[in-house]
């Protein structure tokens, strides 16, 4: 094998290498646009003190803060909740998240 055959080996991997930092790259820019939108959105669609209670949330709970914005964007986006949203709108939809998914289950075991 000569000097030659390494070279483009190493020149195919330095390639390559360029390419996916390239298509990270772009990834990133992607998802930072789109959460540039979500924002501006949030600011047009929540009073200032719902935005300031959804942003204590993400604080804590990011992925329940999440949840919470994203059926607000969608009852804003089809006209179901009056825009600019209450902080009471946000305070009902928290409460009724945060029940879903601390709802006991109950399993029975049947004893023999």
């Amino acid at each position: 094998m000569s000097d030659e055959y390494y070279d483009e080996e190493l020149e195919a991997v330095r390639m390559r290498r360029l390419q996916e930092y390239q298509r990270r790259l772009i990834e990133e820019q992607r998802r930072k646009e789109l959460e540039a939108r979500r924002e501006a959105l949030l600011r047009q669609i929540l009073e200032p003190k719902a935005k300031e209670r959804l942003y204590n949330l993400k604080l804590v709970r990011p992925e329940i803060a999440r949840v919470v914005e994203d059926q607000l964007i969608e009852l804003a986006q089809t006209g179901r909740v009056r825009v600019p949203i209450s902080e009471t709108v946000v305070k009902e939809l928290l409460t009724r998240i945060y029940d879903q998914l601390h709802r006991e289950t109950k399993i029975k075991i049947k004893e023999k």
